[in-house]
């Protein structure tokens, strides 16, 4: 993609996000768009973000399941970033109209207490660089419309991409615990909505443990000169699917003796 298309794709996200109103799939208006296109795209994005007043605070990991990576037909995880005003307070009641269509998703996050940089970056480097792990929600919203009208063709993995890996909140746990505590590829949750089980699973869905998500991140960012900073927040990736959350929705995740988090949509 030119440079001009680029700024003109992102600034198309950042109206239908500020506007409420979907833009259309970009894997169209661009058919020769890759993968670093895309990225570029949300590079461009996250600038213009940045410039309305918004601070990156993190990362987030997607597509880590096996079963959403075959759904776009790819076989590697995405990534977006994380800004400061889409942090909810555990409980919290997301206002009418925040988003378009918002789903979540239940996740572990890992909290850095030392930066993570570099290709050759390890899982030891990882457990040495994180301060604590903790239950989380990640709120998925969709700027790009899931299927075009007009051909029925469904989104895919460049329209994920650039629109930021679909990220729009994150909820986080009050407990705290030390990497080493759990076994993470055996902390699970139970989600429900509104008291009715929606769907359960294990941190072992994401990349077989979710230590190995941070490693996958750290090692995709050196590829573009990035890193992960102390104090980030990183979502390593969801254990179930997508649950569509409308008005009304109260969604609680119980991950057990690991923790509990909740978050409300008016």
């Amino acid at each position: 993609m030119k440079a001009a298309e680029i700024t003109a794709a992102a600034e198309a996200l950042f109206q239908a996000e500020e506007t409420g109103r979907q833009t259309g799939l970009l894997s169209l208006a661009y058919p020769d768009m890759t993968m670093d296109d895309a990225y570029a795209v949300q590079k461009a994005l996250i600038a213009r973000r940045a410039a309305a007043g918004r601070q990156a605070i993190g990362w987030k990991i997607g597509l880590t399941s096996k079963a959403m990576q075959a759904a776009l037909k790819i076989d590697i995880p995405d990534s977006g970033v994380l800004s400061d005003d889409m942090l909810f307070t555990n409980g919290a009641t997301v206002p009418a109209g925040r988003f378009i269509q918002p789903r979540v998703e239940a996740e572990i996050a890992f909290v850095m207490k030392a930066p993570l940089a570099g290709a050759s970056v390890t899982r030891a480097d990882v457990v040495a660089a994180t301060d604590y792990v903790t239950p989380a929600l990640e709120i998925l919203d969709t700027r790009v419309l899931r299927v075009d009208p007009a051909t029925g063709k469904a989104r895919g993995i460049v329209d994920t991409i650039s629109d930021n890996a679909a990220n729009a909140g994150i909820v986080t746990g009050d407990q705290r615990h030390a990497l080493d505590a759990f076994d993470l590829r055996w902390v699970g949750a139970i989600l429900t909505c509104n008291g009715e089980v929606e769907e359960t699973g294990l941190g072992a869905g994401v990349l077989n443990d979710p230590v190995e998500a941070v490693v996958w991140l750290a090692q995709r960012m050196a590829l573009y000169d990035q890193r992960i900073e102390a104090g980030q927040v990183i979502l390593s990736g969801s254990f179930i699917r997508p649950v569509e959350c409308p008005s009304g929705s109260h969604i609680t995740a119980d991950f057990g003796p690991f923790g509990k988090v909740s978050v409300s949509f008016a």
